[in-house]
């Protein structure tokens, strides 16, 4: 069984990564409506890597008998300066998300919840690969710089992003 001060956490990180999936889908639409589709796809396979989060801890929260308390989740940007903004963007926001993480486990680890521990440790390793692919394309604008061919031909390597679900060992 879960403690109060878990379960209330856990919650709030669900709401978390149902925003994280949100306001992806807003810099998607953003992509799509500035022509760089490409970058709009990659940005929908982040939104559902994101659901597919808030989905896992849900899971995990009903399975260890907690309860879900879903809140209204906020509204996202829905304007960036470039694409180099929005890059720049999400790479702070999964920095934020593995300081949320990281806070989750130091509480599982002060409350002796060894189940939450090893729980979390698939969201501790699923955080250094998101700001690595993150940091990944980041480094890309910043080399590409104003260089409208190579953005497209970039966009065009974003496209061939696809969201393939974890397989279901480690729920």
């Amino acid at each position: 069984m879960l403690s109060k001060t878990m379960e209330k956490a856990l919650n709030e990180q669900i709401n978390a990564e149902f925003y994280s999936s949100y306001m992806y889908l807003s810099m998607s639409t953003w992509f799509d409506s500035a022509g760089l589709p490409g970058a709009g796809k990659w940005m929908q396979a982040q939104t559902q890597e994101e659901l597919f989060h808030g989905m896992k801890l849900l899971g995990y929260l009903n399975e260890r008998g907690g309860r879900v308390t879903l809140k209204a989740i906020k509204q996202p940007p829905v304007d960036w300066d470039s694409t180099l903004h929005v890059f720049q963007e999400v790479l702070t926001h999964e920095q934020k998300v593995t300081e949320l993480i990281n806070k989750l486990v130091t509480m599982a680890l002060a409350e002796k919840d060894h189940a939450s521990n090893i729980f979390l440790q698939w969201f501790v390793s699923e955080q250094v690969e998101e700001e690595a692919n993150v940091s990944a394309v980041l480094n890309k604008l910043k080399l590409i710089g104003k260089d409208t061919t190579a953005l497209f031909t970039l966009d065009e390597t974003l496209g061939q992003r696809v969201f393939t679900p974890p397989p279901a060992a480690g729920k």
